[in-house]
């Protein structure tokens, strides 16, 4: 139980000009700057959100 799995996630684009609620996805997902890096428990509401600004992020 103590293996939980995670996903780092790394911010390759600027979400500057795209949507509001994707930027809005990008701080929720605790990136800030270009080549931010966050690592993030492996969910289904992480996945979604990683599905939603695909074009902006890298997984790593």
């Amino acid at each position: 139980m103590s293996d939980k799995k995670t996903v780092t996630v790394k911010l390759v684009r600027s979400p500057i000009g795209c949507r509001a609620s994707h930027r809005a996805t990008v701080v929720g997902l605790g990136l800030r700057k270009l080549n931010s890096q966050s690592t993030l428990e492996d969910t289904p509401a992480v996945r979604g959100m990683i599905n939603k600004i695909a074009y902006l992020v890298q997984v790593l």
